[in-house]
């Protein structure tokens, strides 16, 4: 069988000439990979060709001198369960595994990398972090909006920073794929490795990312209380919207874990109001009450909004309230009475602590990353694949976003676990 990266190639700083300093019985090899999709078409002839990551994991010789590494780690966008489980991580393999000492913690996202910043970066060390994963939030803080990369770079190189972990979602790891561009262009020695943030699952080349199955853990209260709710009157519909901007995966998977919704919009199935309240109408001769879980980024094109925010993106309408307050009046003007509950509990899960699966993920992920970063690879984030760890470059997995495929098994889980209709 034949090997090829097409494009997955990970860029390294040098070669690897120096012995890991403490000594273990498991390394990586580098002549192995990972295959990019695990289902291949059949090749009678035996010529298939699959594309192959690199795999991720300690090597036995590293690029860096442990005692000339000076690492900085940033924490960007919005909260997410598990940011304080990867700072940790991060801080507790350096230290122990390879002896850094030199640890600092940027403070409130990229704008604590420009020279002059009033916010004095925090010195790492397993003492102060040995708790933090109990708590939710990150203790560096966080901030949006972009920064000038010139102006980072310059910021980086007057520390002796030659070592960047950058935790967050799209924005950031683009704004980290500056940062990698810039410092080669320089000559500067950096690893800029990423772990990605994302709540909504929506990293391209990835099984997962962390706070996700914490999130869709923490929307089965909320919806088994909405369920009661709409149970509790004639007519009543429960509404819950869950995060999810452009791809609906936790209202998929909180749907299919509760069972008790009835109706689930993501933004990549669209609707129409329309035929939204002959679905409820339907079910409301049924069963007199219904249960809808929302996608914040669903049905935009009903709740147009006008501009951008400060990571870039297109301000959302609130397709929650838009709902609450539509469903009522469309379907007085059909003649049914209804009682609407809205919740969104959005920010109680984001600051939230991860829950064990994501916890004991948060640190695998940071686990790598440092692995990666001690023996050289740069311009790259660890992501979990086919149930191994990988490297992927930073430009591969910002390219493109992983949106649920209305045609594949998951949405198909979805129609059959909730009974709903086509809505458009």
């Amino acid at each position: 069988m034949t090997m090829r990266q097409d494009g997955f190639e990970i860029e390294t700083l040098g070669p690897c000439t120096r012995p890991a300093p403490v000594q273990r019985s498991f390394y990586q090899r580098d002549d192995q990979g990972v295959v990019l999709d695990s289902v291949q078409p059949l090749d009678p002839q035996g010529r298939s060709c699959p594309v192959l990551l690199e795999q991720a994991g300690p090597r036995e010789r590293i690029y860096f001198a442990p005692e000339q590494v000076n690492a900085a780690i940033v924490t960007c966008g919005g909260l997410c369960p598990g940011l304080n489980d990867v700072i940790r991580g991060l801080t507790m393999v350096l230290w122990y595994r390879y002896g850094v000492k030199s640890i600092r913690g940027i403070r409130y996202g990229y704008a604590g990398m420009i020279p002059g910043t009033p916010h004095e970066p925090v010195m790492l060390n397993p003492a102060l972090v040995e708790d933090i994963h109990k708590d939710g939030g990150t203790i560096l803080g966080s901030s949006r909006g972009p920064q000038d990369t010139g102006a980072m770079v310059d910021y980086l190189v007057a520390n002796g920073i030659n070592m960047l972990f950058t935790i967050g979602g799209d924005g950031t790891q683009r704004g980290a794929l500056d940062l990698f561009r810039e410092a080669q262009r320089r000559g500067i020695e950096l690893s800029v490795v990423g772990i990605p943030k994302t709540i909504d699952n929506d990293l391209h080349y990835t099984d997962r990312t962390f706070g996700f199955t914490t999130a869709v853990a923490m929307s089965k209260d909320p919806i088994e209380c909405a369920h009661n709710e709409a149970k509790g009157v004639f007519n009543g519909v429960g509404l819950v919207k869950l995060m999810g901007r452009h791809s609906g995966f936790v209202a998929a998977y909180a749907a299919l874990a509760s069972s008790d919704v009835n109706l689930v919009l993501v933004p990549e199935v669209p609707f129409t109001l329309d035929k939204l309240m002959d679905f409820l109408e339907d079910r409301f001769r049924r069963k007199t009450h219904a249960v809808i879980v929302v996608a914040e980024g669903a049905g935009q094109d009903l709740v147009p909004v006008e501009g951008w925010d400060k990571s870039g993106n297109k301000r959302l309408g609130d397709i929650g309230v838009f709902l609450r307050d539509t469903i009522k009046v469309r379907l007085q003007e059909r003649g049914t009475q209804t009682s609407i509950k809205y919740i969104d509990p959005s920010y109680i899960i984001r600051s939230a602590p991860a829950n064990a699966v994501d916890s004991t993920f948060c640190f695998m992920l940071a686990q790598n990353a440092v692995h990666a970063a001690m023996a050289g690879r740069t311009g790259m984030v660890i992501s979990l694949l086919n149930s191994r760890y990988v490297h992927v470059p930073i430009a591969k997995a910002t390219e493109a976003r992983k949106l649920i495929d209305p045609h594949s098994a998951l949405w198909e889980s979805v129609l059959d676990n909730t009974g709903q209709p086509e809505l458009t």
